[in-house]
């Protein structure tokens, strides 16, 4: 990765994670005063509470990113080091998925009208996990790597011994 990329990539993550961080704020700000809806719609204080939890299934990922990007700009991304950063990306993606599923149990009785809306919200929450699958996948392809740059350390070190 080039110097413009990983640069590239950080202000990215760095307005993102300034961007959760405000409205997880503001989120929680209104979740302590309580400002719930008194003409019977949904309540919003479970609502808020999903949404700063789902705010920080994201933060976890986007830290542990940053954390892969270092690696990667120092050239240590082939490392049993990595694999903690990609089990805990795989686990908020998991995390997101499941507060996703909360999101739509919430919604669902006020679906009952048009219980597609239902079961898009479930479609979204399983490709939501089929993301966590697509970084499992990409952790084996890791582990491959890690492996092989082992096996190549080992091999250059028997032939500098042979030399």
């Amino acid at each position: 990765m080039g110097k413009l990329t990983v640069r590239a990539l950080r202000i990215v993550l760095a307005v993102v994670l300034t961007g959760t961080v405000f409205v997880q704020a503001l989120m929680a700000w209104a979740l302590v005063s309580g400002n719930d809806p008194e003409d019977g719609s949904l309540p919003l204080t479970p609502l808020r509470l999903i949404t700063i939890l789902g705010i920080g299934t994201a933060q976890v990922a986007l830290v542990c990113v940053w954390r892969l990007v270092t690696m990667v700009r120092r050239g240590t991304v082939f490392s049993h080091a990595a694999f903690r950063y990609v089990d805990l990306i795989i686990g908020a993606i998991v995390a997101a998925a499941l507060v996703w599923f909360a999101v739509t149990a919430l919604n669902a009785p006020g679906q009952r009208d048009d219980p597609g809306v239902t079961l898009i919200m479930g479609g979204v929450g399983v490709a939501i996990l089929g993301v966590a699958l697509i970084v499992l996948v990409l952790r084996t392809l890791l582990a491959q790597a890690v492996a092989r740059d082992v096996e190549a350390t080992q091999l250059q070190a028997e032939l500098d011994e042979v030399i």
